[in-house]
Formats: structure tokens, C-alpha cells, sequence
């Protein structure tokens, strides 16, 4: 009976020691929302500037709500959106002071720079995304508007709409500029091998282009900027493996030359 109670006492503070880490996420998450909330004109602002640049001098700068409760919840939305990237550290932090107490000491050497690398990786995806692809992509649609005798084509977008669409495409940046990162841990795990990887090149670049398709507006020019970004990144990783089974290798026959 002492045994059992034994066993069920890590279990319990693992237990409450998640809890405290959760509620640490969640009350920050909660304070950088409030934050965030109070600077939704500024960041929304901020977000239209690529649809500000497609406009260019002397267009209408324009954008609409059809609901009088659209505004509110574009702003809540922004809110939020802000709130998970400023708060994203904080999180991250608490995750792994709740992982690493379980990992051994080069089980967190080979996890950390994967850690450091995430946040990197995603900054890059949703920067190229906010000062090249979507002023690229936003001139290129409203491309379309015409006036032709007693008939206008204008573009008059709403709010939430354009939001969503933001959101989209920085969120779909982000998460595939992190491609490296997921192979070099699928490799790293076991899962996948080199030789796999670089026979499987073909493959890869049909998928770049695929979910290139999937995932951005139709229009070529959208899935291309992210298609060839794509490739690239697989390169990258494959060369990262490389680089690391060199530095295992080194690192193997340092310790068999030592007595």
C-alpha cells in the first residue's frame, strides 16, 4: 500500500506543477490580450499597411464594415492574434521548465537550438509574407478593378475579411518556414533518414508546391513565393543534417582517441 502512495506522489506534483505552468500561460496570455486590446487601432493599422502600399498614392484607402458589430470583433480578433505572439515566449519558457527536468543533459543540448531556431524560422515565413508577398499578391488583385462606360469594378474590402486573409497568409508563412526544424527533428528521432530525405527531393517539391496551392489565395504569384521558399528551406535542412552527422562524427572519434 506504501508503494502505491509512493508511486502516485510524483504523478501529483507533476500534476500540480502543470497546473502552475498553465495558469502562468494563461495569465499572460490574458495580460498581453488586455495590452493588445488597448493598441488594436495601432495593430490593426499596422496590418493594413500592405493593402496601403498595393493601394498606392492617390487610391482610395478604404476599408469597410457591413455589421455594426463587425469593427468590434475585428478588433478582438487582432487582439488576440497580437496577444499569442507576445506571449508566445512566455509560454514557450514555461513548457520547456516543465519538459526539461525530464530530459537528460544532451537530450536538451539537442532540443534547444531546435527551440531557438522555432521562433526565428516563424518571424522570417511572416515577415517575407507581410513586406513581399502580400503587397505583391494585394496589387495583383486589385489589378482588377475597371471602369468601363457606366459600369465600375472597385475593390471595397471589409474589415474582417482582410483580417482573416492577413492572418492566413502569416500564419501560413510562418508555420512552413519551419520546415528545417521538422525534419531535422524527424531525422534527429529516427524517424526519417538521410538518404530518405535526399531521395525523396522530387517528392518534396511537388509537396512545396502542393500545399503552396492549398494554403495561399489562387493566384500564381501567391503560391510560387511560397512554393520556392519551400525548396529552399528543404535544402537547408538536408544540409543541416549533414552538418550535424559531421559534428556527431567529430565528437564519436574525440572520445574514442581519448585513453
Amino acid at each position: 500500500m506504501k508503494d502505491i502512495d509512493d508511486s502516485k506522489a510524483p504523478l501529483l506534483e507533476h500534476l500540480v506543477e502543470l497546473r502552475q505552468r498553465l495558469l502562468r500561460s494563461v495569465v499572460a496570455l490574458a495580460l498581453c490580450f488586455g495590452l493588445a486590446f488597448y493598441f488594436a487601432g495601432d495593430i490593426f493599422r499596422f496590418l493594413a499597411q500592405p493593402y496601403v502600399e498595393a493601394v498606392g498614392p492617390g487610391g482610395e484607402k478604404q476599408l469597410i464594415y457591413t455589421k455594426l458589430y463587425e469593427a468590434f470583433f475585428t478588433e478582438v480578433k487582432v487582439a488576440l492574434f497580437a496577444a499569442f505572439f507576445f506571449a508566445f515566449p512566455i509560454i514557450a519558457n514555461q513548457i520547456w521548465m516543465f519538459v526539461a527536468p525530464g530530459l537528460y543533459r544532451h537530450e536538451k543540448r539537442a532540443l534547444l537550438p531546435f527551440l531557438l531556431a522555432t521562433p526565428v524560422l516563424f518571424t522570417m515565413g511572416a515577415a517575407l509574407a507581410y513586406y513581399v508577398v502580400m503587397p505583391t499578391a494585394f496589387r495583383f488583385f486589385l489589378g482588377y478593378q475597371q471602369t468601363s462606360g457606366d459600369l465600375s469594378v472597385s475593390a471595397l474590402p471589409a474589415i474582417a475579411d482582410y483580417l482573416s486573409l492577413v492572418m492566413n497568409f502569416i500564419f501560413a508563412f510562418g508555420v512552413s518556414f519551419l520546415l528545417p526544424v521538422l525534419l531535422m527533428l524527424l531525422e534527429r528521432a529516427g524517424i526519417v533518414t538521410l538518404q530518405q530525405l535526399t531521395a525523396g527531393r522530387r517528392y518534396a517539391i511537388v509537396g512545396s508546391f502542393v500545399v503552396a496551392a492549398v494554403i495561399t489565395p489562387p493566384d500564381v504569384i501567391s503560391q510560387l513565393m511560397l512554393a520556392i521558399p519551400l525548396c529552399i528551406l528543404y535544402e537547408l535542412a538536408l544540409i543541416g543534417i549533414r552538418l550535424t552527422h559531421r559534428s556527431r562524427s567529430k565528437a564519436l572519434a574525440a572520445q574514442q582517441e581519448q585513453p
